[in-house]
């Protein structure tokens, strides 16, 4: 029965993910049953309720979200899942991160802070962000510590635009930045890219989005980017400066959370606040999740100029006010403490996962990744040959038979793809290439 159920909400919950949005959440039996007896009679109508907002109506649930909640109910209930669909290290934070953590819980350092962040963090981020990427921002003004990148990003469009303005979403995309748009009030303006140039963004048609949108104000740029792995490298940012030099209204969101993850022979990935005229309209988000494996940290920050940051500052104190002190502390740690060699030694690991991974995708009939990713954690092959592209059927299927589960590529503005983490074991990626390998060929049987 444990099985049969869990195929169940398997079905379920991938069909809801499909949907273009959520509907008016129902009540369940023994709600309905209890609102029966004590606010009307058996044969009574059930009562809805007051209405929820309408801008519900508009935004989509997260399918990542989805497909792991999913996999952690499965598990609870059966066989374990094989994962690949959260982008989380597989590896712990250094120890010298958890002793500061500890070390601060006993000091008696579990009061509020400052909204914008501690004193010392702030000044470590600002310190590392002008000795590693050449950027210079005052820890008192340009800072805002935040509870994970995700919320500063939030907080970042919202200070930036509002009803009536556009974002320009470059696809793939993280499946959370339209809907932040449309949180905002904004429209999200879908940028295309092609697979051939590795869903990079092309100048040409950035510059004829943003002529054919003039109420474009954000530009999205998620560098490493999340799904596709793919690196903007220092020339093509500068030639996209170029064109946003013509275009003075634009703020850029650059999302650099995946920036110490990169594979090319420079390791590095330029920010984008670092080229000549684009600091004063910069956004930049980062963290300390994919770089320190601090995910359940929830630390995150914003470096901007004092008017934006000073915008992201008033919201967070209305929203969540400060990060977690003990936290804060911990990621003063992980900037100060942390050696060079253990996050290049990470850096590497990951590369021999994604090398490994993109070997196991070349053999397989009907996969193709025309441009090897070149960061973060992350590879997003077509598979479109199967199931007529459709990706969500696919992953359905998949995590049925298999009991693997991957990110339909739709999700991310890819359709006919998939997303596959290999931020996990090499013994688990094997797994789920061997599980991958077996259901792709029972279909081409």
């Amino acid at each position: 029965m444990g099985r049969r159920r869990s195929l169940a909400v398997a079905a379920a919950c991938l069909a809801l993910s499909t949907c273009a949005a959520f509907g008016p959440p129902r009540l369940g039996a023994t709600a309905r049953t209890a609102t029966r007896l004590h606010h009307a009679s058996p044969s009574s109508p059930e009562p809805e309720g007051p209405p929820l907002n309408p801008l519900l109506s508009r935004i989509k649930p997260s399918k990542t979200v989805e497909v792991f909640s999913l996999v952690k109910q499965m598990e609870a209930e059966g066989p374990p899942v094989t994962s690949l669909c959260v982008g989380e290290p597989d590896f712990a934070p250094p120890q010298c991160v958890l002793d500061a953590a500890a070390a601060a819980m006993s000091a008696g350092q579990t009061r509020y802070t400052a909204v914008t962040g501690t004193a010392d963090l702030r000044a470590a981020i600002a310190s590392d962000l002008k000795s590693r990427k050449g950027v210079e921002y005052d820890p008192v003004s340009e800072i805002v510590v935040g509870n994970g990148a995700k919320q500063c990003v939030y907080q970042g469009m919202l200070a930036s635009c509002g009803p009536g303005d556009e974002v320009v979403v470059p696809a793939p995309y993280w499946p959370s930045y339209p809907e932040m748009a449309l949180l905002v009030g904004a429209e999200p303006v879908i940028l295309e890219t092609a697979v051939e140039d590795g869903y990079l963004i092309n100048p040409a048609r950035l510059e004829e989005c943003l002529n054919d949108h003039p109420k474009a104000r954000v530009l999205m740029l998620c560098n490493p980017s999340n799904p596709t792995g793919g690196v903007h490298s220092a020339e093509l940012l500068e030639e996209i400066a170029a064109v946003l030099r013509k275009f003075p209204n634009v703020v850029i969101l650059a999302d650099e959370i995946y920036e110490r993850l990169v594979y090319t022979d420079s390791g590095t990935c330029t920010a984008f606040a670092s080229l000549p005229g684009m600091f004063h309209r910069t956004i930049t988000i980062n963290g300390f999740s994919k770089s320190h494996a601090m995910t359940g940290f929830r630390l995150g920050y914003l470096a901007a100029p004092a008017r934006y940051a000073r915008a992201a500052a008033v919201l967070q104190g209305q929203i969540t006010s400060c990060a977690s002190s003990v936290s804060q502390a911990a990621g003063v740690a992980a900037l100060e403490e942390v050696p060079e060699s253990w996050l290049e030694g990470n850096a590497r690991g990951m590369k021999e996962k994604r090398d490994y991974v993109l070997s196991e995708l070349g053999t397989m009939d009907g996969v193709s990744v025309a441009v090897p990713p070149d960061g973060a954690f992350y590879v997003l092959p077509d598979v479109s040959s199967y199931y007529d592209g459709d990706d969500t059927a696919l992953c359905l299927d998949l995590l049925k038979e298999q009991r693997l589960a991957l990110v339909p590529g739709g999700s991310f503005g890819a359709p006919g793809t998939v997303r596959i983490s290999y931020a996990t074991s090499m013994e688990e990626l094997g797994v789920a290439m061997g599980k991958l390998r077996e259901f792709l060929e029972s279909k081409r049987r």
